[in-house]
């Protein structure tokens, strides 16, 4: 007759490894993991790192792109509590990066930090909205882009200049609800 184990008789048997020793390994996982997380938050040059993956798995780089390139201008010489400044470029960059039809540009003015006040009223923010407004003013009137497609934002106190920025805001014809 084979005895069978209740439960009472568990607490006898032996077990194969010790207690201790999972315990042991379980914690030395926990390091490596945790010197794993400290390694993957430092400043890594991925250009180095990939290339090294690269070298070990024995594949070539390819040329390198920047899917993310956006295009900037810049209108500068602004006098101090002046929204007037050449755009005879930014008119040319602008007609020529509003090309593509799914663009938008987005233009930030802005104002010195002392001193770069409209005149009327005081206020920096008012001086960086008339640069801005003036430069859009400019575009529109020249053709260069349609008034739909740009965006005016106000930065005052950064620099006394205006920045413009072309970003992808995707398919009108889509946006609007037309089929393809």
């Amino acid at each position: 007759m084979s005895a069978a184990l209740s439960p009472d008789s568990w607490d006898d048997i032996a077990p194969a490894r010790s207690v201790w020793l999972i315990t042991l390994a379980d914690l030395a996982l926990l390091l490596v993991g945790f010197f794993v997380l400290l390694q993957a938050h430092r400043e890594v040059d991925r250009t180095r790192l990939l290339a090294g993956l690269r070298s070990g798995f024995g594949v070539e780089a390819p040329a390198p792109i920047d899917p993310m390139a956006v295009a900037r201008a810049r209108v500068e010489g602004y006098a101090p509590g002046s929204a007037q400044a050449d755009l005879t470029a930014t008119i040319a960059w602008a007609r020529d990066a509003a090309r593509d039809k799914r663009t938008v540009i987005t233009i930030t003015g802005s104002t010195a930090p002392t001193g770069d006040v409209d005149p009327r009223t005081g206020s920096a923010a008012i001086l960086a909205a008339d640069r801005a407004r003036a430069v859009a003013a400019a575009l529109v009137a020249q053709g260069a882009v349609a008034p739909s497609r740009l965006i005016l934002r106000v930065a005052p106190g950064t620099s006394r200049t205006v920045t413009l920025s072309v970003g992808f805001a995707g398919d009108p014809e889509i946006q609007a609800g037309d089929p393809q």
